[in-house]
């Protein structure tokens, strides 16, 4: 099964594409959707529509997990939730059956502990995925986390 699995945000979109069977898993990309901060939040929103759209015809993913919003105070609390708005509506659009997690859940599913540090869950990563280098940026690690509970809580 191919997996696309999303860490939302508004200036940069985490993502991480797995294949895994019963014996083996394998990253086959990550990497970050950036947006420009001098642009209006709309053109944003349309970069990262269009660009999670090329990756999910790049790569046919069969499922899509996506880190559920973890709601605190913030000034960019809004920008990030609408920013999932458009992933959620991009993933409908190619009818990619979706599942979400919150931190703890992922933390939990990877590193055996809701309150798992960064660390532990990137050693996790890492040991799953049998990566010898950190992937890179922190975006794109929590990225492959996400995609990876979604195989574990399959």
């Amino acid at each position: 099964m191919r997996i696309l699995g999303i860490d939302p945000g508004l200036a940069r979109v985490g993502y991480g594409v797995i294949d895994v069977t019963e014996s083996r898993r394998q990253m086959l990309d990550c990497g970050i959707i950036r947006t420009e901060p001098g642009c209006s939040d709309g053109e944003r929103m349309v970069e990262i529509a269009r660009d999670l759209r090329v990756l999910i015809r790049r790569w046919g993913p069969q499922q899509a997990a996506v880190e559920k919003f973890f709601f605190y105070r913030s000034s960019n609390t809004i920008n990030v939730v609408q920013a999932r708005g458009v992933i959620m509506m991009t993933l409908a659009r190619f009818k990619l059956p979706v599942v979400e997690f919150p931190p703890m859940q992922i933390k939990l599913a990877l590193a055996g502990f809701g309150h798992a540090d960064k660390d532990e869950v990137l050693d996790a990563v890492m040991r799953e995925l049998n990566l010898s280098e950190p992937p890179r940026p922190d975006d794109a690690a929590d990225a492959l986390a996400v995609a990876l509970t979604g195989w574990f809580q399959r």
